[in-house]
């Protein structure tokens, strides 16, 4: 077991995008390897939330809102892609989603190659006393 933080969490995930991967390999369209993820994810027992939207502002102005592919167990972001090689815009990507919702620790998987790739960010600029306001009143359920 790894003494990241979050490991527990983050681990069980990645175990579940390989089962994933093991069964459909790759060659799919993302929304396929996201659907077979909430299978998956539902089977290990993790509560999350698919599609995930935030608000994004940029002084403290209102600018917008990205979804993240899930939010689990209300503390990482888990970001799926399906492509031969993720480039450092979908890198920088997960690690935006971070710093915007104030999130210590994201996943980065990627189905489309050969073999499963994930990438583990964390977020050096987290503030634990800072709660995002919308996922302490986020109304969509958990699964």
């Amino acid at each position: 077991m790894s003494d990241l933080k979050h490991s527990h969490i983050t681990e069980r995930i990645i175990g579940a995008a390989f089962k994933v991967h093991n069964t459909l390999g790759n060659g799919f369209q993302e929304i396929m390897y996201q659907w077979a993820l909430v299978i998956e994810m539902g089977i290990a027992k993790l509560n999350f939330i698919r599609e995930f939207e935030m608000p994004i502002f940029y002084l403290d102005q209102h600018i917008g809102t990205r979804r993240v592919d899930f939010l689990v167990e209300d503390t990482i972001s888990v970001e799926l892609k399906a492509i031969i090689k993720p480039e450092e815009v979908h890198l920088a990507q997960a690690m935006n989603y971070l710093e915007a919702y104030n999130l210590e620790i994201g996943l980065l998987i990627n189905f489309g190659s050969k073999r499963l790739e994930f990438h583990r960010f964390t977020n050096k600029k987290y503030n634990p006393s800072l709660k995002h306001p919308v996922l302490s009143n986020q109304s969509q359920p958990s699964h």
